[in-house]
């Protein structure tokens, strides 16, 4: 049996199709079928039902797709962590970071961090923190720094803050009087929200469902400073955590009758090899906070 032969089967598996298969893999379509026809040889049964349009697993098949991808998660990790020694720690972090985030810790962190391993080359990706979420899941990013409340179980993580989420308004809003409000008296005011792939949106949006009334969403952004832009003009209200509200001195803000926490932390994908110079970046994190 051969990683080739099973790397094979994956694909195939996913696809549903020998075709499509072997075009992602960049073979013939012959090679595919006969690598796929000696596993099932191999291991004496049938791992797909071809009495459909579309392959589908037998319940053979589903089990050994599942020890397939182990074997193979297990050999690129060993890959991963061969090409690691060899670098000798030159290599790049591909880091996930939300804007969030990247308002409250990324600008002094990084300069600190860069500043005391300048051999660490780091590329970042601004994404919201459902996106981070899922390209950690795909192996496509080695960190993110996000909000990692209610995370997947397979994405490690370290907490950095806990924060509580403050409505955010004009200075002149009806609102500023206000010390506490429930939010179902929200629902009359304009809301300017992050992107779909935002955490706090999802939040927020659950929010509105939980007190059964639909958000007249004015606007969505990715860019913080567009949404306090846009706050601080009287436009709609925002939700954000204080601590970043209490930065921009013509905004003004107020807790939720029935506060709203996020967790913020580092987070990576435990199923894949983590790099000496990701380590390095998580424990420095982790001493500064």
């Amino acid at each position: 049996m051969q990683l080739r032969q099973m790397e094979y089967f994956q694909m195939v598996s996913k696809m549903k199709s020998v075709t499509k298969a072997a075009e992602l893999l960049n073979v013939s379509q012959p090679s595919v079928t006969v690598a796929i026809k000696k596993l099932e040889e191999e291991l004496g049964v049938s791992l797909f039902d071809r009495n459909f349009k579309k392959l589908v697993l037998t319940r053979e098949g589903q089990i050994f797709l599942k020890r397939t991808e182990k074997i193979l998660s297990a050999a690129q990790y060993a890959l991963d962590e061969m090409r690691d020694c060899k670098a000798a720690n030159k290599v790049d972090i591909k880091i996930g970071i939300t804007p969030i985030v990247g308002a409250m810790i990324f600008p002094d962190i990084f300069e600190k961090f860069l500043a005391e391993y300048p051999h660490c080359k780091v590329k970042f990706s601004e994404e919201g923190s459902l996106m981070v979420r899922e390209l950690l899941q795909k192996g496509a990013l080695d960190l993110g720094i996000l909000i990692t409340s209610n995370i997947a179980p397979e994405l490690e993580k370290i907490a950095i803050a806990t924060e509580q989420i403050h409505v955010c308004f004009a200075a002149n809003h009806p609102l500023h009087k206000v010390s506490a409000v429930p939010f179902r008296e929200l629902s009359k005011y304009s809301f300017l929200l992050f992107k779909e792939d935002t955490y706090i949106r999802q939040m927020i949006l659950d929010e509105c469902e939980r007190h059964q009334f639909i958000p007249n969403i004015g606007f969505s952004s990715r860019q913080i400073e567009t949404i306090l832009g846009l706050v601080e003009k009287g436009v709609g209200i925002s939700f954000l955590p204080e601590v970043i509200i209490k930065k921009h001195a013509n905004i003004r803000s107020c807790p939720l009758a029935e506060p709203l926490f996020i967790q913020v932390g580092i987070a990576w994908n435990s199923t894949r090899y983590q790099s000496n110079v990701c380590k390095t970046l998580v424990d420095f994190i982790a001493r500064k906070f």
